[in-house]
């Protein structure tokens, strides 16, 4: 497989995993999440990750230099990066590995000062940190890094895949689960439950050296191959449009835009960062067949890992191509380069994939909107869909063609929908009560009734036919 070793770098779009955590719980069945904590090991780890990357794009003097981004001699220009951390799953642990990595991509300079009237000269606080604006994308306003909770299709999914005959078979073959539950703690020692043992197995071994020299030495890696074949099985799909492969499906709008902008000259933009958990990162890695030939193993990726999507510009072509980089945490010294495999694309003659085949490719599988994301979700209540589909059905809501970003539901932004929403409710009952006669204008006006007003129908929104069809396990 050959690479255009003249190609240059126009820019990068990067996934990067949280570091080192302390543990947590997440329900086997709808993935929502506990909060917890980042250690100190973690924090370094997004650091070193963030100092590989500076090293790697920022020095002009590499061959992956990023042209055109303010480089090593630089301070940081906010018009060149967007920084987007999940601010949902295992609460701030993600932020928190944003600020971290973002410290080593731009870590502090003297050159962060400036010189008052007076002569005086003025460096940041902490030897010249730089401050680097980072996006906390909160679920309930928007669900583009976190498009798998509350998704009733997507728990649907993963039932389906709990009453499979293979999640059966291998359960019921599984004599590990019962060596297991010594060591557990009183945990449910389930096949359903794997995440969770083997996560509660990882961070004891990390953090707690009395339960590290008790676990015989090969039930780790045991534990870690059951969840990564069971978050595996529930983070893909068979097909690109499947429900399964809903956690990269809701990033999809962000990460295409951020390659065009990049390949565009004219726009500044160079780098865009999405600070992640483990799931999109299995449904990146099914949707792209860079797991088809066994070299990215399908599995949860470790702490720190990182993909990078490098946008480069070929000496021999005009089309700017992109090209799929991984390094999975502390395991990998650095990033290697991987083929991708999809519809339109079999990988075996090149590593760069021109942008326009990636994003005919995976545009019709994004979740463009809030709203589109409702309908594929079969939600008709949270983040905001029973108002987004209250004002659709009354043709107030229906977005526009082209529409490529998830709708934010703000708080102002709720509250004039459901003012508008209220305005409209009311103006509906006055017209009844007129036309049944409890209302008149002018003289001889008549009272209404107070049961007449507290006794009224609730109306319940209709739900919408799921999008996507779920296959079959």
């Amino acid at each position: 497989m050959a690479t255009d070793n003249e190609s240059k770098v126009l820019g990068i779009v990067v996934f990067a995993r949280h570091g080192d955590r302390q543990g947590f719980y997440q329900d086997p069945e709808t993935y929502t999440a506990s909060s917890t904590l980042i250690t100190p090991l973690g924090e370094k780890q997004e650091f070193q990750l963030g100092s590989l990357l500076r090293s790697l794009y920022l020095n002009a003097s590499a061959p992956t230099y990023i042209q055109g981004i303010a480089d090593l001699d630089s301070l940081f220009d906010p018009t060149q990066v967007i920084v987007r951390a999940d601010a949902g799953d295992e609460g701030g642990v993600i932020f928190d590995s944003a600020v971290a990595l973002v410290q080593g991509l731009w870590p502090a300079t003297p050159r962060a000062s400036t010189q008052l009237a007076n002569g005086t000269n003025v460096t940041s606080p902490l030897g010249g940190y730089q401050y680097v604006p980072i996006e906390s994308v909160e679920p309930n306003e928007d669900v583009s890094l976190e498009g798998f909770t509350d998704c009733n299709t997507f728990d649907d999914h993963t039932e389906a895949f709990y009453n499979s005959s293979a999640f059966q078979q291998k359960q019921e073959a599984s004599q590990f689960l019962t060596d297991l539950q010594p060591y557990m703690d009183g945990r449910p020692v389930t096949l359903e439950n794997m995440w969770n043992i083997f996560d509660y197995m990882n961070v004891q071994s990390i953090h707690n050296a009395t339960f590290l020299d008790t676990l015989p030495k090969t039930y780790l890696a045991q534990a870690r191959d059951l969840a990564n074949w069971h978050e595996y099985n529930v983070f893909s799909d068979t097909s690109v449009i499947g429900i399964g492969n809903i956690a990269f499906r809701t990033m999809l709008p962000s990460v295409i835009n951020a390659i065009q902008r990049i390949a565009n000259a004219s726009d500044p933009l160079k780098l865009h960062y999405s600070a992640i958990a483990y799931k999109p990162f299995l449904s990146l890695f099914n949707m792209t067949g860079v797991v088809a030939d066994g070299a990215v193993p399908p599995s949860i990726v470790n702490y720190a890992a990182s993909v990078v999507l490098e946008i480069r510009q070929p000496a021999s072509a005009s089309e700017a191509v992109l090209r799929f980089n991984f390094k999975n945490g502390t395991d990998d010294a650095s990033f290697r380069t991987y083929s991708m495999l999809f519809a339109g694309w079999d990988g075996s003659a090149d590593t760069d994939v021109p942008i326009s085949t990636f994003i005919s490719a995976f545009q019709p599988a994004a979740v463009n909107t809030t709203l589109d994301w409702c309908h594929v979700c079969g939600q008709t209540q949270a983040r905001g869909c029973a108002a987004l589909l209250g004002a659709e059905s009354g043709g107030q809501g229906a977005p526009a063609a082209g529409v490529t970003h998830h709708d934010r539901i703000s708080p102002v932004g709720a509250g004039f929908l459901g003012a508008g929403l209220t305005v409209a409710v009311f103006g509906a009952v006055f017209a009844v009560l007129l036309l049944l006669g409890y209302l008149t204008f002018g003289k001889g006006k008549r009272t209404v009734p107070r049961e007449k007003l507290v006794n009224r129908d609730h109306v319940e929104l209709q739900s919408s036919t799921n999008s996507v069809t779920k296959e079959t396990v």
